[in-house]
């Protein structure tokens, strides 16, 4: 599931691939810009912020949100003009970018849209502090979080507008490690700020990593992770056995109910 540490990695191989080449194709496959042709401009820069991409072209801004599923693949230009090898279906594909080496495609991106560079503010100025990014500040963070004291912690960490990068993934595994269940409201937490610390320091430990690992434990299987996805097995602390949900947000009313995963031992709360 694509959290801050994978787009924050999706950034730097894009940039590694793109940066200072120009384009000699692009494609967009939405309909509002198709006619959006950047041939022959070179990309200044590929950057992330949470969990939003942003490439920088002549004087625009190319912003892709991945969402649930979507991805950037970065593949050799094709020796021949015949059908691309792409990994995932053709139909998927929203935008495609090449260089005389490379061929970055974005598949079922949950957002894609074309900005002139002025206007980036619009896209991802809601943002609060990225946590990998190079301004991180932990302590406006803090502030954003308490600023809403009643609001549910598991509401708190998943709302970007307060710290940007925690996905589903990260927002149940700290809740597990502060010891406390999502539904606890935010200013009944005593060690919020180690909260942060510890989301930090997850992202910062995972974003080189392929498969990501809260626990320290081989990033892969049943030990990559404390609680997420592991509904009826054991906890690894008390052995009690992890228990599932679902967590609407009433500030999103739209917004489907999400996951959560808890230890009814370990994790006091309601």
């Amino acid at each position: 599931m694509p959290e801050g540490d994978t787009v924050w990695r999706a950034a730097r191989d894009l940039d590694a691939a793109l940066a200072g080449r120009r384009l000699i194709a692009c494609d967009f496959r939405v309909p509002a810009y198709a006619t959006v042709d950047f041939t022959g401009q070179l990309v200044s820069a590929v950057q992330s912020r949470g969990k939003h991409l942003l490439m920088f072209v002549d004087g625009h801004v190319i912003h892709s949100h991945l969402s649930m599923e979507g991805r950037w693949d970065i593949n050799p230009v094709p020796a021949s003009r015949a059908s691309p090898h792409w990994r995932r279906p053709a139909h998927t594909a929203r935008a495609v970018l090449r260089t005389t080496d490379v061929e970055a495609v974005g598949f079922s991106l949950g957002l894609l849209e074309v900005l002139p560079e002025s206007e980036v503010g619009n896209a991802v100025g809601h943002l609060g502090p990225d946590l990998l990014g190079l301004g991180w500040d932990a302590d406006e963070a803090l502030r954003r979080l308490l600023a809403e004291p009643e609001r549910a912690i598991g509401l708190a960490l998943l709302d970007q507008r307060n710290l940007a990068g925690i996905g589903n993934i990260y927002r149940n595994e700290l809740c597990f490690l502060g010891r406390v269940h999502p539904s606890v409201p935010v200013g009944e937490l005593p060690n919020l700020p180690r909260m942060v610390e510890v989301a930090k320091r997850l992202l910062d430990v995972n974003k080189d990593r392929p498969m990501r690992s809260t626990t320290g434990g081989p990033a892969r299987g049943d030990g990559a992770l404390w609680v997420y996805g592991l509904a009826g097995k054991p906890c690894k602390r008390c052995g009690s056995l992890i228990r599932h949900a679902k967590m609407r947000d009433p500030a999103f009313p739209a917004r489907m109910a999400r996951d959560i995963y808890f230890c009814p031992r370990c994790q006091a709360g309601r």
